[in-house]
């Protein structure tokens, strides 16, 4: 973890998409939101454009914060938190022996230019004490916390150990046969239980939990997605440089809230999220509603599995909020907009826009990178740019279904 920082906290978070799973009448099992007539998630010129629920066959999770949290209580969000310092701990080294010889224990590289990665991937963790490298750790933070919050344990067994090798060994591509077979029915349950208290507990018994299991994190399942940081003044003192990572899994896992910083859990459809959030049945963050668009695209698990796996190999780009106020409106300007200030940086204090002018929407060559907010519960996004690195255009316009068959 990087103690050096100034202004943030450093934190992963894990976007968790399952396939439907059928009950004993062949009908498909989900947590149910109710479907109310209200405007969906909008496009620039207030047109809706969301699939319908039907068109998915996979869910996302999102767990519901304690009222007493100290950030965002009461919202819905993906499961994650703070690195620990036991994320970047030497003790690791022995746990992935098998992959010491592959560079970043096995994980596939990027073909993002350094200067152009986000801090938290580019920073030298060695400089700062670690043999850890961040794009691991941050890894091994999402999955600690994701089994902390909802006791939902990706891992790797040494049964899979061996076969994993051989395919980072052989040059394949990891992950590409298909969304993850979740196998945490290979472990006790009570054993399962009594770790996860432990973990809770201090972190660093996530370590001794995959040393006494004899199994790994299974870092390998989960997919670069995103960076964001937390503007300026906007959820309390406490500000945050997340890292987003995606996995897909075949059928949704058990999962149980922690009853502390988790109240409650929901395994929904993209579209379903955004509908239920515009009829303010419940709240999530501008960034969750930014990510759960994107993910409007793709309404099939197969589809967004291979997806994120190609994609992942081109990096992301930061996104540093930057809010501005015009009229009764709430703005915030993201990388790419023609009014995102140039000084921006991810170890600036930088949060907030002193220019009050911001661009018509309707101006024909204006770049629009945006999230306007009348409301908690009314945001559009306005979008006329290209998404770096290969990513998918948030659904603020006519969405047009993702095709398996298109070149990435």
């Amino acid at each position: 973890m990087n103690t050096t920082l100034k202004h943030w906290k450093e934190a992963a978070t894990l976007i968790l998409a399952a396939g439907h799973k059928l009950g004993a009448d062949g009908v498909a099992s989900r947590t149910p939101l109710t479907a109310a007539p209200a405007s969906p998630l909008t496009g620039a010129h207030g047109r809706p454009h969301l699939p319908h629920e039907s068109c998915f066959d996979y869910d996302v999770l999102l767990l519901k914060r304690s009222s007493t949290s100290t950030f965002m209580p009461n919202a819905y969000v993906f499961p994650g938190g703070l690195v620990h310092s036991s994320d970047f701990s030497s003790e690791w080294l022995d746990v992935f022996k098998s992959f010491g010889k592959s560079p970043h224990f096995g994980l596939r590289g990027v073909t993002q230019p350094g200067d152009t990665r986000p801090p938290l991937f580019a920073t030298d963790r060695l400089k700062l004490g670690s043999p850890i490298p961040g794009e691991v750790a941050f890894r091994i933070c999402a999955l600690r916390e994701t089994f902390e919050e909802c006791g939902v344990l990706l891992f790797v067994s040494k049964q899979e150990e061996k076969h994993l090798l051989k395919s980072i060994e052989s040059s394949s591509t990891p992950g590409l046969e298909g969304p993850l077979h979740d196998n945490v029915n290979e472990l006790c349950s009570r054993e399962l239980s009594k770790w996860r208290d432990l973990v809770n507990q201090n972190p660093s018994n996530f370590i001794l939990m995959c040393r006494e299991l004899d199994v790994l994190p299974n870092i390998w399942a989960l997919q670069e997605w995103g960076n964001w940081l937390t503007p300026e003044g906007r959820y309390g003192v406490r500000r945050f440089d997340t890292a987003f990572f995606i996995c897909c899994l075949q059928e949704i896992p058990p999962a149980l809230q922690d009853d502390k910083e988790i109240v409650s859990i929901k395994w929904s459809t993209p579209s379903e999220v955004l509908r239920s959030y515009q009829a303010q049945e419940f709240w999530i963050a501008p960034p969750q509603v930014y990510e759960i668009s994107r993910m409007c695209r793709i309404p099939l698990l197969n589809d967004l599995h291979t997806f994120s796996c190609r994609r992942a190999t081109e990096g992301c780009e930061q996104l540093l909020p930057v809010l501005s106020l015009k009229d009764e409106q709430h703005t915030v300007l993201l990388p790419g907009d023609s009014c995102y200030p140039s000084a921006t940086s991810g170890e600036a204090a930088l949060g907030t826009s002193s220019d009050p002018e911001l661009d018509d929407p309707q101006e024909e060559h204006s770049a629009l990178h945006r999230i306007v907010t009348v409301d908690p519960y009314t945001i559009t996004l306005q979008i006329t740019i290209t998404p770096k690195y290969n990513h998918l255009l948030p659904v603020s316009g006519q969405t047009f279904p993702y095709d398996s068959k298109s070149k990435l």
